[in-house]
C-alpha cells in the first residue's frame, strides 16, 4: 500500500510539471529511476526508464494533439516489470496500453472539468476578481494532478499481485518478440522526432553523427559534447546587433551628407 501511495506521488509530481515551466520531469527517463527507489531496484529503474524514454520520444503534446499518457504509462510500467523482476521489454509492453487508458481519461478531464472551471474563471473576469480568478487556476491543476494520482496509486494496487501471473503466463516466443520490438522502438521514437525538426541544414550533422558512432566508436556522450561545440561555432553568441546597428546608422547618416 505505501508502494501504491508512493508511485502515486510520483505521477503527481510528474504532472507539475506543467506548473513548473515545463522542466521535463514528466518523462519516464526521470520519473523512472524514482519509481526505481520506492521498488527497491535503482538500477533497474534507471535502464527502463531510459528505455521507455527512447520509446516515447516522439510522443509530445503538440498543438491539441494529446498524446498516450507517459507519466502513469512510465510509472506503472516500469513498477509492474520492476514488481515481476522483468526488463524493458515487458515495461514497454504493460506501459503503452496503460498510457492509451490513461489518455482516454486525460480527454474527460479535458471536456468536461476544465470548461466548466473555465466557466467559473469567467465569472470571477466579470467581476474583476483576479486573485480568485488564480485559485479557480491553480485548483484545476490540482484537479489533474490528483486524478493521476487515483489513478496510479488504484493501478498498482489492484494489478501488482496479478501482473506477476499474467507476465509468467505469457509464451517465450511472446516476450522473445517483444525484445526485439523493444529494440526497434527506439529507432521509431528517434524517427518520429526526426520527422518534426529535419530539414536541410540539419541533416549533414545528422549523418556526421552516424559516421562517429558506426566507424569511430565514438561514444554518445562525445557526440554530445562535440554537437554543443559545433552550435557555439554555428551560432554567434557575442551581441554583435548593435555594432551592426551603429554601422547602417553611420551609413545612414553619410547618405544625408
Amino acid at each position: 500500500m505505501l508502494q501504491a501511495f508512493l508511485l502515486g506521488c510520483i505521477a503527481f509530481i510528474g504532472k507539475c510539471d506543467l506548473a513548473t515551466g515545463t522542466n521535463m520531469i514528466q518523462r519516464p527517463i526521470v520519473l523512472g529511476p524514482l519509481v526505481g527507489l520506492v521498488m527497491g531496484d535503482l538500477q533497474l529503474g534507471i535502464t527502463i526508464g531510459a528505455t521507455l524514454e527512447l520509446a516515447f520520444l516522439g510522443q509530445m503534446s503538440v498543438g491539441a494533439y494529446i498524446p498516450p499518457n507517459v507519466i502513469v504509462g512510465g510509472v506503472l510500467g516500469t513498477a509492474f516489470a520492476i514488481s515481476v523482476g522483468k526488463g524493458a521489454d515487458i515495461a514497454f509492453t504493460m506501459a503503452f496500453p496503460i498510457a492509451l487508458l490513461a489518455q482516454v481519461l486525460d480527454n474527460v478531464i479535458f471536456t468536461l472539468v476544465r470548461p466548466f472551471m473555465a466557466k467559473i474563471a469567467d465569472y470571477y473576469a466579470e467581476k474583476g476578481d483576479a486573485a480568485k480568478i488564480t485559485f479557480v487556476h491553480m485548483i484545476t491543476g490540482f484537479i489533474t494532478c490528483t486524478v493521476l494520482f487515483i489513478i496510479t496509486f488504484l493501478g498498482f494496487s489492484l494489478g501488482s499481485s496479478k501482473m506477476e501471473m499474467i507476465v509468467n503466463a505469457i509464451p517465450k516466443v511472446i516476450t522473445n518478440g517483444l525484445s526485439i520490438a523493444t529494440g526497434i522502438l527506439p529507432a521509431i521514437g528517434f524517427a518520429m522526432l526526426a520527422k518534426m525538426i529535419m530539414n536541410r541544414e540539419i541533416v549533414p550533422f545528422f549523418y556526421l553523427g552516424f559516421v562517429l558512432s558506426a566507424y569511430f566508436h565514438i561514444p554518445v556522450v562525445g557526440i554530445a559534447i562535440l554537437g554543443l561545440i559545433i552550435i557555439f561555432i554555428k551560432i554567434n553568441f557575442y551581441d554583435n546587433h548593435a555594432e551592426n546597428n551603429l554601422i547602417n546608422e553611420s551609413e545612414v547618416n553619410d547618405d544625408d551628407f
